[in-house]
């Protein structure tokens, strides 16, 4: 039978047999604790403020609407988080369309590479820009800009000018089209 001394030394021998068979399962455990963190931005708002503007129109005689000039330049308005910077795209029309009279007929238009300018305080005008304006822009690869930095002002304007071609027999009447003005944020 075990005795005391016994019971004791087989119960060590159990106990240095399994730390030396289970030891390297058993470790030291440490633990940190991180967050996950997310920031949702202001959702942007678009609008088209003004139409781009000819006016009256003469046959044969091109007629340009400037950037600069309040009545003619189209104005688009972004607002969003202040300081993010977003990518600005214009889908710019070829022509401009009348289809009075049951039949079509089509006024050509034309952008060059310094027809918009983009400003980013609220007190901007197409005549007048704010701090920060960016002029001379190409309106077909407008890229990527900041919006303005500070309330108010989180917002950015993109002053749009153009030129319309009418031919020597070009019809009366009233011509349009659609210009479509997209902003997204990068990211950035």
């Amino acid at each position: 039978m075990f005795t005391i001394t016994n019971k004791k030394l087989a119960l060590t021998l159990l106990l240095g047999i399994g730390i030396c068979l289970f030891g390297g399962m058993v470790n030291a455990q440490e633990m940190g604790t991180g967050q996950a963190t997310a920031t949702v931005l202001q959702v942007l708002i678009v609008t088209a403020e003004a139409d781009l503007q000819f006016g009256d129109v003469m046959q044969g005689v091109p007629k340009d609407a400037s950037k600069t000039v309040i009545g003619e330049a189209g104005e688009f308005k972004v607002v969003g988080e202040g300081g993010k910077e977003v990518t600005l795209d214009l889908d710019l029309p070829e022509y401009l369309w009348n289809s009075a009279g049951g039949s079509e007929d089509r006024l050509a238009i034309s952008f060059s590479s310094t027809d918009a300018d983009i400003a980013i305080t609220a007190a901007s005008t197409p005549a007048a820009h704010g701090a920060g304006d960016t002029n001379d822009q190409n309106p077909a690869a407008l890229g990527d800009h900041l919006l303005g930095a500070a309330a108010p002002d989180n917002l950015l304007w993109v002053f749009l000018g153009g030129t319309v071609h009418p031919t020597v027999d070009q019809r009366a009447g009233s011509y349009a089209a659609d210009i479509i003005f997209t902003a997204a944020y990068t990211g950035q």
